[in-house]
């Protein structure tokens, strides 16, 4: 009766199955024409058992046409923005050589030996992650350029936000990747801005705030209501 099977068909076998022999599969694939057939490592018969995310993409890729494969992982994370303010005329001043040494700003640089804390890690250039918000708003406002570009002129502008990003290799990406830059972009020199998410996740670690009022962020809609931490009363980490 197999060859009169006439409509689209996919069988899947574990080629270690221990229930049902992998032979049983082969042979109705060699015999239901068009028939798609899958074999896959493992020893469990049941689909909801084992390589289970395996077996649900080949039958999404089977019944669409597209395998999306797994979702992204995501985390929760502050992302600590810096920007050179001024850099064009800046660059212009200092050379390349100097204007290089000053584009990585001491947030993107870890110290060795100890090691950034989970899911610390470098990103884009001016961009830093971490998972805890009160810590590295407190190391913000401490930062400083290189003693090079302080004699130079150069200031930074730093941005904070807190929010959940997708994790594409070393990268971070998502709308709230964006939000931290446009908020660095914002801020005045020497000046460390944050979201309002980053205040109120910080509440009662010591540190003070100036309202900034709200912003428009280009690009992300609403508008943002942000803060300037207040450095006379930055609590000592």
């Amino acid at each position: 009766m197999l060859p009169a099977i006439r409509v689209p068909t996919l069988i899947i076998h574990n080629v270690g199955d221990r229930a049902v022999p992998v032979e049983g599969s082969r042979y109705m694939a060699a015999r239901i024409p068009g028939a798609k057939y899958v074999e896959l490592p493992g020893v469990d018969h049941v689909p909801f058992s084992g390589n289970s995310d395996t077996i649900l993409d080949e039958i999404e890729e089977f019944l669409t046409g597209v395998r999306r494969g797994p979702e992204p992982d995501r985390v929760l994370a502050t992302m600590l923005f810096t920007d050179i303010v001024d850099s064009t005329r800046k660059a212009s001043e200092l050379g390349d050589r100097r204007c290089g040494s000053c584009s990585t700003p001491p947030c993107a640089r870890p110290r060795a030996p100890r090691p950034l804390p989970w899911p610390g890690r470098l990103t884009p250039p001016a961009m830093g992650s971490w998972p805890r918000s009160t810590a590295r708003t407190r190391r913000a406002s401490r930062l400083r350029h290189r003693r090079g570009c302080q004699a130079a002129g150069a200031r930074g502008a730093r941005g904070l936000h807190t929010g959940e990003c997708e994790v594409s290799g070393s990268k971070l990406t998502g709308i709230a990747v964006h939000i931290g830059a446009r908020i660095a972009g914002i801020a005045k020199s020497g000046e460390v801005l944050v979201s309002n998410t980053v205040k109120d996740l910080v509440a009662g670690s010591g540190l003070k705030f100036d309202d900034r009022g709200l912003h428009t962020l280009k690009g992300v809609p609403g508008e943002a209501h942000l803060f300037a931490v207040d450095r006379g009363g930055t609590a000592v980490a």
